[in-house]
């Protein structure tokens, strides 16, 4: 246990600090914030934070229950460990080097052409619900914690 501090607690402190550090690097929806935040006020850059803040605590909520118990068995767990680390290194690396940030292009395009929300909050979250890698970030980061034991599958 780390400090020998109570499991939620450990929990806790590890889901805050990995969302802030998740937050740091520019991406669409820090542009989108900017941007509108920019030309509507601060009030419309909130609410759109407010719903990518909702689809990130729904995909976190989707990878840490619906994939904690893969991450329990022995083997799987090494598997896990190894390949999350894999997965850590590759984000890092690949946030270091970029040098521009693009609005989202493919899929993610489709997806909000398609929905084409028109309220902040909707912005917000459709931004982020439009992005797979999000999910599989979550992913990656409830094997990574779990493996470590900084989060407990227990719930």
């Amino acid at each position: 246990m780390l400090f020998n501090l109570p499991p939620s607690l450990v929990a806790a402190l590890t889901g805050f600090l990995s969302g802030f550090l998740l937050s740091v690097p520019v991406g669409p929806v820090n542009l989108t914030i900017m941007n509108e935040g920019a030309r509507r006020g601060l009030a419309w850059a909130l609410m759109i934070g407010f719903g990518a803040v909702a689809m990130e605590v729904i995909y976190c909520a989707l990878a840490f229950t619906g994939f904690a118990s893969l991450f329990t068995g022995k083997d799987i767990k090494t598997v896990m460990e190894l390949g999350s680390f894999v997965f850590m290194l590759y984000l890092g690396i690949r946030f270091l080097r970029v040098r521009v940030v693009a609005m989202p292009t493919g899929m993610e395009a489709q997806i909000q052409e398609r929905l084409h929300p028109r309220a902040a909050f909707a912005i917000g979250f459709v931004r982020v619900m439009a992005n797979p890698g999000v999910l599989l970030g979550w992913i990656g980061l409830a094997a990574y914690f779990i493996s470590r034991e900084w989060v407990q599958a227990n719930w």
